[in-house]
């Protein structure tokens, strides 16, 4: 039994159908930098959902939409960013502004 299997928060399977050929060279692609297909999977995964930028760029690049509505999508998410920026609100900042409620209001 894998690990993944075991382990009571991986409740929900994904899957898809590809053709023998594409399979195959993912498989020998992932076997050549060393990544499991579960791994390789989780990973497109959470970086789509936290918008990471290099793969939000390519899905960009892939989803169906006009030029125009793709130009509007990269502009507000660059906006996005720069507020983000301007208001000091990366991930590590957010992260301590927890931290400091928590010191000031441990019963919380």
């Amino acid at each position: 039994m894998s690990q993944d299997v075991a382990n009571p928060f991986l409740d929900k399977k994904v899957a898809f159908v590809e053709n023998t050929h594409q399979h195959a060279k993912l498989i020998l692609k992932l076997r050549h930098d060393g990544v499991t297909q579960s791994k390789f999977f989780r990973a497109m995964i959470a970086g789509y959902i936290d918008d990471d930028e290099r793969i939000q760029s390519y899905i960009d690049e892939i989803k169906p939409q006009n030029k125009k509505k793709k130009a509007k999508s990269k502009q507000l998410r660059d906006k996005g960013k720069q507020k983000m920026e301007d208001f000091g609100l990366n991930d590590g900042e957010i992260e301590n502004i927890f931290d400091l409620i928590e010191e000031e209001y441990p019963e919380l």
